[in-house]
C-alpha cells in the first residue's frame, strides 16, 4: 500500500466516520441505560403487542441479561445500517468520485500500480471500519460497567463483535466491487448498496411472517447470527467465516477488475 495516499485517505473519511460514531455511542448509551426490570417488562409488553414491528428490526427476542438486551436493541438494526451508510460514503468518496471526476489519472501518473492504488483505497476503508470496531466495543464495555458493574458478559460481546465485523467485511467487499466494476457513477454506487439495501429489507420481511421466511436462506445477511456468537454456537461461527471469507473475495475480485478495465481517463 501506499503511505502517503492511505494516510490522506483517513483523514479525509475520519470526520464521516465520527459522526457515525456520536450517532451510535448515543444509541449505546441510551439502551444500556434502558436495562432495567421495570423498563425491560414495559417493552415486553409492546413487543408483544406489536411483534411483527419489533421482529423487522430485529429486536423480536425478550432479554434477560445484559448482553442479550444489548444483542436485541443494537445488532439487528442499528449496529448494522449505520456502518452500513459509512460504508457507502467511503466507497463514493474512495473510489466512485476519482472516478467520475478523472481525478484517477492523478493517482495513476505517480509510480504506483494499479493494484497498489486500489488495495491502498481498499485498506483505507477496512481500517476505518476496525478503527470503528473499537470504539463500538469500547464503548459498549465503558456505558455497560459504569451503569451495571461486572454485569456484561465481554467474552460474549467480543465473540458478537467479531461476527459483526464480519459482516461489515463483507457488505464493504459488496460496495468496493460494485464502486470498481462500473463506469458509471450512479451503477457504481447503486448496484452495491442497493444490493445491501434489498439484503436488509429481506431481513426485515422474513422476520415478520413465517410466509416469507424463506428468505433468510438466500440472504447473507442471515448468516449473522449474534446470539449464537455470544453462546458459541458453532454454526454461528461458521456463518461469520463465510461472510469474512466472501467479503475478502469481493474485495480481491474488485482489484482484479479495477486493474483490467479500461478507465477512459
Amino acid at each position: 500500500m501506499n503511505s502517503t495516499l492511505l494516510a490522506k485517505e483517513l483523514k479525509s473519511n475520519a470526520f464521516v466516520a465520527i459522526i457515525i460514531f456520536a450517532v451510535l455511542g448515543m444509541y449505546i448509551a441510551c439502551i444500556v441505560m434502558m436495562f432495567d426490570p421495570s423498563l425491560g417488562e414495559s417493552l415486553n409488553m409492546m413487543m408483544d403487542s406489536m411483534p411483527e414491528l419489533f421482529a423487522a428490526f430485529g429486536m423480536g427476542t425478550q432479554a434477560t441479561t445484559l448482553l442479550d438486551f444489548m444483542l436485541n436493541y443494537l445488532y439487528g438494526f442499528l449496529l448494522t445500517v449505520f456502518p452500513f451508510v459509512l460504508i457507502l460514503i467511503m466507497a463514493n468518496k474512495l473510489m466512485v468520485r476519482y472516478l467520475d471526476r478523472g481525478t484517477m489519472s492523478y493517482l495513476l501518473a505517480t509510480p504506483n500500480s494499479r493494484v497498489r492504488v486500489a488495495l491502498t483505497l481498499a485498506g483505507a476503508m477496512m481500517i476505518v471500519l476496525a478503527l470503528l470496531m473499537v470504539l463500538t466495543t469500547a464503548a459498549e464495555i465503558a456505558c455497560a460497567e459504569l451503569m451495571f458493574p461486572g454485569d456484561l458478559d465481554i467474552p460474549g460481546l467480543f465473540r458478537a463483535n467479531v461476527g459483526l465485523f464480519c459482516l461489515w467485511t463483507f457488505l464493504a467487499g459488496m460496495c468496493f466491487f460494485s464502486a470498481c466494476a462500473f463506469s458509471n457513477a450512479g451503477a457504481a454506487l447503486w448496484v452495491g448498496g442497493g444490493a445491501g439495501i434489498a439484503f436488509f429489507l429481506m431481513q426485515m420481511v422474513a422476520k415478520v411472517g413465517d410466509k416469507l421466511a424463506f428468505l433468510d436462506k438466500v440472504n447473507p445477511l442471515a448468516m449473522f447470527d449474534s446470539y449464537g456468537l455470544a453462546t458459541s454456537d458453532a454454526s454461528a461461527y461458521a456463518g461469520s467465516a463465510i461472510l469474512l471469507a466472501l467479503g475478502i473475495a469481493l474485495f480481491a475480485l474488485a482489484i482484479g477488475v479495477f486493474n483490467r478495465r479500461d478507465l477512459s481517463i
